[in-house]
């Protein structure tokens, strides 16, 4: 059973879609309960998708979730978007360049804490010390596909999930996944803590608010446990969770990092699950490239990584390290708020560490957790192989050649 979107009049059309490929979406914005905007997307005529679109796993409430009006709108935050021209010098640290250049890296969002363990690595000079000249940040967001852009060469490595990966390869691009900072996924459903919803077998009967975007993950979830939609009430809804809060829906479709923490600061007691452990577990946050930038540039890569786990090692000792760079420096035009940020970096910070990666070093991906993310992805109507989509040589290189990396950084 499907009822009108929370939040949103009869009369209100629910005007978010994923974008095609290769087809730029017009960007408009529509009011929200509480005077909370939020930017859309919506497609006129648009082809269907080849890739899932990035919003979907990134709810605009990631770039400002608790401070402020105005939740991912207005100039600032569109500019930043797909930003390409503001390069970040790698901070100095008196070592010279082994002559690796400028290497361009595409983030899969916006320049917030999401990417705090770099940020610590720039700004400490890990990427001079590798050997690069300069790391160009470009930012996604809105508009912008990852894929789209490694596959161009317009960034040598990125940052995405396995979904998107294995949609692109299975399209025929020649992608791999070279490592995954998320041993869970972020995804996650919320409910208020008067009235929690622990696990999926609770979510029947219970008025759930899914986005139309995430309609795709939303199917494969409820495939993984057995459900059937017509158990519950599905409730269309977009991204900002006010609906969670005046009883609207019972829980809320959401992404671990961000929503929970929204409402938390604003003194809202929330529960969460997260899908990955209940039936549908899968790496995210992965590192990919090319199959052949893997074989031809296999020492830049290599070096950018090993950097790079150098700083989000710094970011697990102190989570509130990058996030003060990224509210204040790589993100500084976006309006982030510190606290906010720090809260993020901590949340996420417990999706980077688990026993393996304890014993084996950050970004590393065991053979049972490949398999698991093979079948999750199979849920989705994604059936690929595990020699498809990762290649983990290169972080496997790196801490045979680096053991002490492989420390647990907050023991």
């Amino acid at each position: 059973m499907t009822i009108s979107p929370a939040g949103h009049g009869a009369n209100e059309p629910f005007t978010v879609r994923q974008r095609a490929w290769h087809t730029a979406p017009r960007i408009s914005s529509q009011p929200l309960p509480a005077t909370v905007t939020t930017v859309v997307l919506t497609e006129p005529g648009a082809k269907e998708r080849v890739l899932p679109s990035k919003i979907d796993r990134r709810r605009f409430l990631r770039n400002s979730a608790f401070g402020g009006a105005v939740m991912l709108g207005g100039p600032a935050f569109l500019a930043a978007c797909g930003d390409d021209e503001k390069s970040s010098d790698s901070g100095s640290s008196g070592s010279s360049s082994s002559g690796l250049g400028t290497l361009d890296v595409q983030l899969n969002w916006v320049k917030n804490a999401e990417y705090a363990g770099t940020w610590i690595a720039d700004s400490e000079g890990y990427f001079t010390d590798a050997g690069f000249d300069k790391v160009n940040f470009i930012a996604g967001g809105p508009g912008v596909s990852q894929e789209e852009s490694v596959i161009s060469g317009k960034g040598l490595i990125g940052l995405t999930a396995p979904d998107f990966t294995a949609s692109a390869v299975l399209e025929g691009a020649d992608l791999v996944i070279l490592g995954a900072l998320f041993q869970k996924n972020p995804f996650c459903f919320m409910s208020l803590a008067s009235n929690p919803i622990p696990d999926p077998e609770a979510l029947k009967g219970k008025k759930v608010g899914v986005q139309d975007v995430n309609q795709p993950t939303w199917q494969a979830f409820l495939k993984a446990n057995g459900l059937d939609e017509s158990e519950m009430t599905v409730v269309p809804v977009q991204f900002d969770p006010q609906g969670l809060v005046t009883g609207e829906v019972d829980a809320w479709f959401s992404f671990v990092t961000n929503e929970p923490n929204a409402l938390k600061a604003e003194g809202i007691d929330v529960e969460v699950f997260l899908l990955a452990d209940h039936g549908y577990p899968m790496v995210s946050q992965c590192y990919f490239a090319k199959k052949e930038t893997v074989e031809s540039k296999a020492d830049v890569l290599e070096a950018y990584l090993t950097a790079d786990i150098k700083g989000w090692r710094e970011s697990l000792k102190d989570p509130a390290k990058g996030a003060a760079l990224a509210a204040n420096v790589y993100g500084k035009d976006l309006g982030l708020k510190v606290e906010a940020a720090t809260e993020e970096s901590k949340s996420q910070n417990e999706l980077i560490l688990n026993e393996d990666t304890k014993t084996n070093g950050i970004m590393t991906v065991s053979d049972e957790m490949v398999e698991e993310t093979i079948k999750s992805l199979g849920f989705a109507g994604l059936d690929v192989t595990a020699d498809q989509i990762f290649d983990l040589s290169l972080i496997e290189k790196i801490y045979a050649d680096n053991p002490d990396l492989k420390a647990d950084p907050t023991a």
